[in-house]
């Protein structure tokens, strides 16, 4: 008789162990930008349900949260606003304004302050996170298409859209260091992670131009196969990887090598991308075949593909690798992936976790803890 329920507790105890582990939700939001919606959808993620949708003046682009703090801003780009959302009670807490019209946001690295890049009026503006307030605009000689801050904080890069030039921002001093003109059509640009290094997307002739900040001239130029309008780096600053029209693919690039390393196909049309640091993931939208590209980045091989929806055009993974969340603007939702399905296919194409119905036209999102 003993050896008999040893038996069966043994054999339920071998069943229950050969079974998949659950899923678990991650403990935080993601915040939606619905721009059509006029609106930030907040998913919970521990149950994958919109919890709320947060009503705004003017339609939402870009949006980021504070590592430190119960903070999430979102830029309204048409109304030059600024909103800052509590993430443990979903409400809009206070507004701020940076100009009449305004491209594009980041955070300071210290968590300070917010920088707002305007279009009208052509400026650079500094706001306090505590009010909102402007602190500082620095004005700017022609109209900007985007910029980034050095990983130190103390400069920044405005793309220029019609000159083909980068203005270098001294944010100590507020003003403008350096100008460089490339002489072409700027797309994007992107600080080495020592800040010692520029990357400066050329589209007329695809290159990346690489500059000396610190002393605003151009060291050398990468020819690319493809006009360079999406970067994306990995978590250790080691590589860049770029999309665009002009080919089917993606480039990696080493920055601290100044080389341009292999380009490999990757779907149709491929855009917007994200990288999951464990296990070593590269996720990249194709918006025009409404799927998703999964790649090994060690071995730069797309190993799966997942079909989230139409239009991708944003993703994000969460913070504990578990997930890559992939916003389709058209179809106005949210498809998830389980990025442990994609280590153990059993075949190239990946499941969705499910999908989540978020608004009209999602362009945006960022993750807030609990």
């Amino acid at each position: 008789m003993i050896a008999r329920r040893w038996l069966l507790y043994s054999s339920v105890g071998f069943l229950t162990a050969c079974r998949k582990k659950r899923a678990s939700g991650y403990p935080g939001y993601a915040f939606v930008s619905n721009y059509d919606g006029h609106a930030v959808a907040a998913v919970d993620l521990n149950i994958f349900a919109v919890t709320k949708h947060i009503a705004l003046d003017a339609a939402p682009a870009a949006i980021l949260a504070h590592p430190q703090q119960d903070a999430v801003y979102v830029l309204q780009p048409e109304a030059g606003l600024v909103a800052e959302i509590q993430a443990s009670s979903l409400a809009v807490r206070r507004k701020g304004r940076a100009g009449a019209k305004a491209v594009d946001i980041r955070l300071s690295p210290d968590g300070r302050s917010l920088w707002v890049l305007c279009r009208e009026p052509r400026q650079l503006v500094c706001l306090a996170l505590g009010s909102l307030r402007c602190e500082a605009a620095i004005p700017l000689d022609g109209e900007p298409s985007g910029f980034e801050l050095s990983p130190g904080g103390g400069l920044a890069a405005v793309c220029m859209l019609a000159s083909g030039m980068v203005h270098l921002i001294d944010l100590h001093a507020r003003r403008i260091s350096a100008r460089c003109q490339l002489g072409g059509k700027i797309t994007k640009a992107a600080f080495r992670s020592d800040g010692r290094l520029l990357m400066v997307g050329v589209a007329d002739k695809p290159s990346l131009a690489m500059l000396d900040p610190a002393a605003g001239r151009i060291m050398v130029r990468l020819p690319l196969a493809l006009e360079p309008l999406h970067f994306c780096y990995k978590a250790d600053g080691g590589q860049l990887f770029i999309t665009g029209p002009g080919m089917d693919a993606v480039t990696a690039v080493y920055p601290y090598t100044t080389e341009v390393g292999r380009t490999v196909l990757a779907g149709h049309a491929p855009g917007a991308m994200a990288e999951c640091p464990v296990p070593g993931y590269l996720f990249v939208a194709n918006p025009g075949s409404g799927d998703v590209s999964i790649l090994d980045i060690e071995t730069m091989r797309v190993v799966a593909r997942a079909s989230v929806g139409a239009d991708p055009g944003f993703i994000l993974i969460t913070p504990d690798n578990q997930y890559a969340l992939i916003l389709n603007r058209r179809s106005g939702d949210m498809a998830v992936i389980r990025i442990a399905a994609v280590t153990a296919r059993r075949s190239r194409t990946v499941a969705l976790f499910t999908v989540i119905p978020v608004g009209s036209t999602p362009v945006s999102a960022a993750i807030g803890e609990l």
